[in-house]
């Protein structure tokens, strides 16, 4: 381990490492003045109650970063690991549906009690299937498979379809969207003939397809009173203001009051109860209520640093595994922040996806540390081949 280390460590992406550090401390300031009000007069709980918490959350990430950081990122493709992330990933999402209990109001099933702490297995699908379709679709293209279609498209699209049940089943539709695009991100990368890209894309619309007819047949079941009334606040927030519109609305409000400027850090007039868990995915109401233009640009340029950081490598690497690995977390990051602000805008649907390295929550910031170190690790490694090459 000393040696792989002493030979990797100057390699080390010292832009990306504090990016990233800079983006979790912001959003660590951030969950302590959004949460104060609500953790004191909704929860009655301290006003730091959820500052502590994301700062535990935190000293694990950490850990989980250097783990990702000190495995080679080689390891994933071996079979091994491969049958563990497999294994691993669609146990959690069966679990869900077993003992799976739904946080608050959210209506998503998608959220297992360990006693210590709470796991959403949705979020570790996300590098899960990053990892799984990188390592399969190298092998393939080691072996000159990857444009054979029934040995490029069968093995991924059964996990691919497996786990996409079951989070169905939570129901998690922003999940399954992300999860997608991220797949189809990871595939792009892979270089087989875009014949081949296509087809499997067409495979992926005949699911989504099936998918539309099933919800259609149970659309009775499936929606609800309360998923109508979210469909119809996106539509329209203003007409339903004081109940499925109440939380875009004021996020409107908590924007339209920041301005450029913004109040000033901690000043915020929406998370007096107005604006409901504003610490979770909309928080980027209250930094911008708060701090303006100022702190909406940190948040967006340090989260686009490191998707153009991503995708950089990713375009640089010329081995397929690391080029894929850095695509998908890119893809990953790049897309659940356009679902986030996007939402919180009105430009799509309101999905409950939290903002990378942002949001509070224990999950989120686990598993995209981890990713961070994965990515850390293959931006050390790909350096040093392309220096010596």
């Amino acid at each position: 381990m000393k040696t792989y280390l002493k030979k990797y460590a100057k390699y080390f992406d010292y832009p990306l490492f504090f990016t990233y550090i800079l983006l979790c401390l912001f959003g660590l300031v951030m969950i302590y003045s959004a949460s104060m009000f609500w953790a004191v007069n909704t929860l009655h709980y301290s006003p730091d109650h959820f500052y502590k918490k994301q700062m535990m959350n935190l000293f694990i990430a950490i850990f989980a970063f250097l783990i990702g950081l000190i495995i080679p990122y080689k390891r994933y493709r071996e079979n091994g690991m491969m049958k563990l992330i497999i294994a691993g990933m669609l146990f959690l999402l069966f679990a869900v549906f077993v003992v799976g209990f739904s946080p608050g109001n959210s209506g998503a099933k998608s959220w297992i009690d360990l006693g210590v702490v709470n796991i959403q297995p949705s979020e570790l699908t996300k590098l899960g299937m990053i990892l799984y379709f990188a390592a399969f679709f190298t092998k393939k293209k080691e072996l000159g498979k990857i444009d054979i279609i029934n040995e490029s498209i069968v093995p991924p699209l059964f996990v691919f379809g497996i786990a996409v049940f079951f989070i169905s089943l939570e129901p998690d539709l922003g999940a399954i969207g992300l999860i997608t695009i991220i797949v189809l991100s990871v595939m792009a990368a892979s270089g087989m003939k875009f014949s081949t890209f296509g087809k499997i894309v067409g495979c992926l619309i005949g699911l989504a397809t099936a998918g539309l007819i099933a919800l259609f047949i149970f659309r009775d079941s499936f929606f609800t009173e309360r998923r109508v009334g979210r469909l119809k606040a996106y539509l329209d927030p203003f007409k339903d203001a004081n109940e499925y519109g109440y939380q875009m609305v004021n996020g409107y409000y908590a924007i339209g009051s920041g301005g450029v400027k913004g109040l000033g850090l901690g000043q915020s007039i929406q998370k007096m109860g107005y604006l409901p868990e504003p610490q979770t995915d909309f928080i980027l109401a209250i930094i911008s209520e708060e701090l303006g233009t100022f702190g909406i640009a940190i948040v967006l340029f340090g989260l686009g640093f490191i998707v153009y950081k991503a995708m950089r490598l990713a375009i640089k690497a010329k081995d397929p595994l690391a080029r894929m690995i850095a695509a998908g977390i890119g893809s990953w990051i790049g897309i659940q922040t356009f679902i986030n602000v996007g939402g919180l805008s009105g430009l799509i649907p309101l999905t409950g996806v939290p903002l990378p390295f942002i949001s509070y929550g224990g999950t989120s910031i686990i598993l995209l540390s981890l990713a961070m170190g994965i990515l850390a690790n293959v931006s050390m490694i790909v350096k040093k081949d392309n220096q010596q090459s």
